[in-house]
């Protein structure tokens, strides 16, 4: 047998755990035959052999994982999508294939697919790899490119929330990127008026120790006159963001994240925003970066 017919033996052997790993993951039927072709793209191109891969099961896994966190954070960078356009839990079409319907039974029901979906694509993919495929953290936190101990918190968070802990609609995130897009665009102009017009009255900025020795003056601060004062013709060189999900701002340096803005959205209007830039916090918080 000659190599490339091992890898297709191999890869054939693994497939339907790597279907069940991606569907479990994304959610959708089309995308995880997507994201499982492309593995085996990826497998039949590379130089590997039964002898430079001593864990194929492992490594396939992983690429796999790569390709559905890439395919997530695609998709969250689009949130203007509706979730039903690639989310089979959500529509009236249903799992056709009596195959998934057995893989969503085993220890996925729908309605735990309907709460992966209000996950951030780190969270969704450690939970699912950790908690329902038994990965170790030590092999999750390269493919989130994170340290295992960061890995093990944003799974451990990701677990709070699919327990019980309410997580954001697809409607929660676009109203609250509308906002915060507004807040950074007024900020950008100097436009003190604009910015009133989206910040409560009672707003609040807090901050932590490490956002302050970066030299930040904004906070703490309160009332929507000082804080639309503090952020005016500023905020030029910070960027929109998913923050674990939720739309947010982060000021990098040479590609690293120094602060990271969270907003606290109520009525439409910025209630709060929280700086922090705790290297704790930084390693395992989860950005995405989004279009203005």
């Amino acid at each position: 047998m000659t190599g490339d017919d091992w890898l297709a033996v191999r890869f054939e052997e693994n497939r339907d755990r790597l279907r069940a790993v991606a569907y479990r993951i994304l959610g959708s039927e089309p995308e995880a035959e997507d994201a499982v072709q492309e593995t085996w793209i990826r497998l039949s191109r590379s130089d590997s052999d039964s002898e430079t891969i001593d864990n194929l099961g492992g490594w396939l896994t992983t690429v796999v994982g790569r390709i559905c966190l890439d395919m997530l954070r695609t998709r969250r960078g689009r949130p203007e999508l509706p979730v039903g356009e690639h989310s089979p839990v959500l529509t009236d079409d249903g799992v056709p294939d009596p195959e998934l319907e057995a893989i969503q039974a085993d220890s996925v029901g729908l309605a735990l697919l309907v709460v992966l979906e209000t996950l951030s694509p780190a969270e969704r993919l450690a939970f699912v790899l950790h908690d329902l495929f038994a990965v170790p953290f030590e092999d999750i936190a390269p493919i989130i490119k994170k340290s295992p101990a960061a890995a093990r918190q944003i799974a451990s968070r990701a677990r709070r929330r699919v327990r019980g802990t309410p997580g954001p609609t697809d409607v929660d995130v676009l109203r609250q990127k509308e906002v915060v897009t507004a807040f950074l665009t007024a900020a950008r102009e100097a436009d003190f008026t604009g910015l009133l017009e989206v910040l409560d009255p009672e707003v609040v900025v807090r901050g932590d120790a490490s956002a302050a020795s970066y030299g930040s003056t904004m906070a703490p601060l309160s009332g929507a006159a000082e804080v639309a004062q503090a952020f005016t013709g500023r905020a030029r060189a910070a960027k929109l963001v998913l923050v674990d999900g939720m739309p947010g701002l982060v000021w990098m340096q040479r590609g690293e994240p120094l602060i990271v803005f969270s907003f606290t959205v109520a009525g439409g209007r910025v209630a709060a925003i929280d700086l922090r830039g705790d290297p704790e916090y930084l390693e395992s918080v989860d950005l995405v970066t989004l279009r203005a």
